[in-house]
């Protein structure tokens, strides 16, 4: 104990010099040839973004934008200027942990939950947030089907520096009633758990949102109306205001139009899924500013889409956006389709948008200021602004002009790191740079 407080002494006297020495600030300025600013809709030419990144704390900061901004002495300078520059994307719904195996649709799901472990479906989850963010979205929801809460650990590993990734809004288990999603055998009632959590009781439902909050949830997620049994609009709200209790908001699976009225009259975040989100059900969430995260499968070879139902997400998509419901871009793109990666099968969501007759500029609001909403990010991040954090991304053509120039985004940077540069992914700043150290709360 005497060598120990000794040492100390010693190293009070030294002034901190046997310390190591605090890492210099990193400095890039960024030449952007077309800034887009998603919530005027409008391109500007000719801009400078100035960005400051701590290396010792995995943090950065936009110190200045403008036409006419000074480049410090020393910069780093990143030129864009044949680019249109825009904030990072947001996926408001996604599951990175569910499995893309090559493996016939209905059994990727049960062959996932059943088969993997929860450290394989970290590893997973890790791999699906690379290719989301080589796509451009810089945050993701992730809302459950993750085991043990391996949406947890992807998102310390990301928030530490480990791994390069989005920002992750996680659910850990989805809360339901009896069975969650399930439809199971009296032999295998344990087939549920993790990938659901029974919740029928008021204390029920208190315990699981108590316990997925312990165990790292930002959002809590629940399923309104899968069983026979629905939540009852009081037990909706004992989830809005028990998860309230801890500032954590609600997400609400609903499958029925009785059930996605309850959760809007609870007062639930978001809705999400679009089959039950009728104009009345729209009319209430216009009221009530509640998010649509409406999973928008577009209509592709791949997708299994019939013309009823296509035609029935389009108006259903086009009555919201009339109703002045807030819209998020939100996928659910969980599985895999040859021919795409995670972040390219998610970028195909928006023909969904473009077929409702969605204006360009209001669908690139629901890709960047709703869903730093809905994220509960405006204070830190999204927009390029001055303070916010540096998550920026670039494509070679204009998006206001045809939204589908997002297929070719060419660069990313996240938290001020460069991942992405020419349309090639190379994240050697994540890993040059080294992780943050230390431990972070969950």
């Amino acid at each position: 104990m005497r060598r120990i407080v000794f040492l100390a002494a010693l190293l009070l006297l030294a002034g901190g010099a046997l310390l190591p020495a605090r890492a210099q600030m990193e400095v890039r300025a960024i030449r952007a040839g077309h800034l887009v600013d998603p919530e005027s809709g409008r391109a500007l030419a000719n801009q400078t973004i100035v960005i400051e990144r701590d290396p010792q704390t995995n943090r950065s900061r936009i110190v200045s934008v403008g036409p006419n901004v000074a480049i410090p002495q020393g910069a780093e300078v990143i030129d864009l200027s044949d680019q249109w520059v825009l904030p990072g994307l947001v996926d408001a719904h996604d599951h990175l942990a569910i499995t893309y195996k090559e493996e016939p649709e209905s059994w990727y799901y049960y062959y996932t939950i059943i088969s993997d472990s929860t450290p394989l479906r970290a590893i997973q989850a890790m791999s699906t947030g690379f290719q989301k963010l080589a796509s451009g979205f810089t945050i993701v929801r992730d809302l459950g089907n993750n085991g043990l809460y391996a949406d947890t650990a992807h998102r310390q590993a990301v928030e530490m520096g480990w791994v390069p990734g989005p920002t992750m809004i996680n659910s850990g288990i989805i809360i339901g009633g009896f069975g969650g999603q399930l439809y199971e055998t009296p032999e295998m009632e344990a087939t549920v758990y993790p990938e659901y959590l029974n919740a029928d009781t008021n204390d029920e439902i208190v315990k699981a949102i108590r316990r997925n909050i312990h165990y790292g949830a930002k959002v809590i997620k629940v399923c309104v109306d899968c069983q026979a049994y629905p939540y009852t609009q009081e037990q909706l709200e004992l989830f809005v205001s028990e998860s309230a209790n801890a500032g954590r908001k609600v997400s609400g699976h609903v499958q029925t139009v009785e059930g996605a009225l309850r959760a809007a009259r609870a007062g639930l975040w978001s809705l999400d899924h679009d089959n039950a989100l009728t104009p009345e059900v729209h009319k209430l969430m216009a009221e009530k500013g509640i998010f649509r995260a409406g999973t928008e499968t577009p209509k592709a070879d791949w997708s299994r889409v019939g013309d009823r139902e296509w035609e029935r997400r389009l108006a259903g998509l086009k009555d919201a956006y009339e109703q002045g419901v807030p819209l998020v871009f939100s996928t659910d793109a969980d599985y895999y389709i040859p021919g795409f990666n995670r972040g390219e099968l998610s970028i195909e969501f928006l023909n969904t948008w473009k077929a409702a007759g969605i204006p360009n500029a209001d669908i690139l609001r629901a890709l960047t200021v709703n869903g730093y909403r809905i994220s509960e990010t405006t204070e830190t991040r999204g927009l390029i602004k001055e303070g916010l954090a540096a998550d920026i991304i670039a494509a070679s053509s204009n998006p206001l002009d045809d939204i589908m120039a997002l297929r070719d985004v060419t660069f990313v940077m996240k938290d001020g790191k460069v991942f992405k540069k020419d349309g090639v992914v190379a994240p050697l700043d994540f890993f040059h740079n080294g992780p943050v150290y230390g431990w972070r709360k969950r």
